[in-house]
């Protein structure tokens, strides 16, 4: 299997690959991630795989000690291939190198992929946001990243 490598990117790569998941029908236009992004410290990584970008990870510090997760993906054809691990491995190994303590993220019902994946890496519920229909029910987790355990 060839190798992941991932990189650091701009808004208009990140916007590019999250124009092709058909799960986000581009909730977001490239302002939209300029403007939530607008003076806060981000990072914005690049999932390639035979030198094609295939995936993402996007996000900004909410404070000091709290670096947040906001958007992630991986194209249909490249999924289960360990992609979305390394992206996440990487933003929390970048978020720690940058002095944050904690790490959130909020997901869907709709994806339990993710939702698995946080769960095995140590990302703990901490809160619900109801939704009427119950797929679109969104989870907040977060993460210890200083600790070796997930309490605040």
């Amino acid at each position: 299997m060839p190798a992941i490598t991932v990189k650091h990117s701009n808004i208009e790569e990140i916007h590019f690959l999250y124009s092709l998941l058909p799960e986000f029908s581009a909730l977001h236009n490239r302002q939209d991630l300029i403007n939530r992004l607008n003076n806060k410290e981000t990072c914005a990584l690049v999932a390639y795989k035979e030198e094609k970008p295939v995936g993402f990870k996007l996000g900004y510090a909410l404070s000091d000690t709290t670096f947040y997760s906001w958007l992630g993906g991986v194209l249909p054809d490249y999924r289960r291939d360990g992609i979305a691990q390394v992206l996440l491995h990487t933003q929390e190994n970048w978020a720690l190198n940058h002095g944050y303590q904690h790490i959130e993220v909020k997901t869907r019902n709709s994806f339990p992929a993710m939702l698995i994946m946080l769960i095995k890496n140590g990302y703990q519920l901490t809160a619900l946001e109801q939704a009427e229909n119950l797929a679109d029910n969104r989870v907040r987790l977060v993460k210890c990243l200083t600790h070796g355990t997930n309490n605040k």
